[in-house]
């Protein structure tokens, strides 16, 4: 499949300047670009990863994580090799970083389709970067969208404002994983600047696209109380409803700190509570910060175990206890 690049300038030499993302690359010819998904071509710039599937499933929407955004459904994912970030601890570094993972084949109707027929609530475009597929999950959204699919974004958030306010009247739902609020740790652990991120969250909550948050708690890199309680601050100003999902860290691709504490996660579930009502903890053998619960009466609304969901809420989104009308879609 052969479709034009998008956010590109040509420049003197027959290089190619890249206009979609912060990292703002100028490739040579015949250099590809380090997210694995443009290569300069005699002076154009082309796709490298259009309609190429490296990881498919149908999950739990809960998985994303999406815990607030048709809980109990299932979701078509899909992904391409390659993204615009380079964390040393990427939990899918075998095809976040691999240009050359395996893939096959799929138009954008072919993903409709497949998801039409399992049955699923929508599309979500995850497990490596869905921002720098850029082109393939505008034109699948698209067609989604036309198909009364919801869209669904698993990603960095690094993405320059104008492709983004392109794509986001495309998109559903978000979850955006803020690494942490130190413009340090971006630098040197992920090869990225804080400041797009935080843009993007912010516009994304703008457009009223569904929302959530995930950090990665890494020991002795961004598990600090003072780096916690900033992430909580700045999600809190931004939208109390956003929920927020700690998430436990393995020793992955280049990074071996040891695995995030369970401890760890509590206090930063303790910490959180102080001023977010919908904070969650994953990637972990634990009972607390999975289920959602009441803020006014503290009920159980959604409960879950592993993956799989029970959803209590009454005439809609309502809690069956108190009537109070929490901040999930369900329809």
């Amino acid at each position: 499949m052969t479709v034009a690049a998008a956010y590109w300038r040509p420049l003197p030499n027959g290089q190619v300047a890249c206009d979609l993302c912060p990292v703002g690359c100028r490739l040579r010819p015949g250099r590809d670009g380090p997210c694995a998904s443009r290569t300069n071509r005699s002076g154009s710039m082309a796709l490298m990863s259009y309609g190429r599937i490296v990881a498919a499933a149908v999950d739990p929407i809960e998985k994303k994580p999406l815990y607030h955004f048709h809980p109990g459904r299932d979701i078509l994912s899909v992904a391409a090799p390659g993204c615009n970030l380079h964390c040393l601890f990427c939990q899918n570094f075998s095809i976040s970083q691999d240009k050359d993972a395996r893939t096959r084949e799929a138009a954008p109707q072919d993903l409709v389709a497949a998801a039409v027929r399992a049955g699923s609530v929508g599309i979500a475009f995850t497990y490596s970067e869905p921002l720098v597929w850029f082109e393939f999950v505008r034109d699948t959204a698209r067609l989604a969208r036309s198909a009364g699919l919801k869209n669904v974004l698993v990603t960095n958030g690094y993405l320059n404002p104008e492709p983004l306010v392109e794509l986001l009247p495309l998109i559903d739902a978000a979850n955006i994983d803020l690494k942490s609020m130190d413009d340090r740790f971006y630098r040197r652990i992920c090869r990225a600047r804080l400041e797009p991120v935080l843009d993007a969250i912010g516009r994304f909550h703008a457009a009223g696209v569904h929302l959530e948050l995930t950090n990665l708690l890494i020991p002795g890199h961004n598990d600090s109380d003072e780096q916690i309680t900033r992430l909580v601050d700045f999600v809190a100003d931004l939208d109390d409803s956003i929920p927020l999902h700690f998430s436990a860290y393995h020793p992955a691709w280049r990074m071996q700190a040891p695995a995030t504490p369970l401890a760890t996660l509590r206090r930063a579930l303790t910490l959180a509570c102080e001023r977010l009502p919908w904070v969650y903890l994953g990637n972990a053998a634990l009972d607390e910060g999975r289920d959602t619960v009441c803020r006014n009466c503290g009920e159980i609304l959604i409960a879950r175990s592993g993956f799989a969901a029970t959803v209590r809420l009454r005439d809609g989104t309502a809690c069956p206890a108190c009537g109070y009308m929490a901040p999930v879609t369900v329809a």
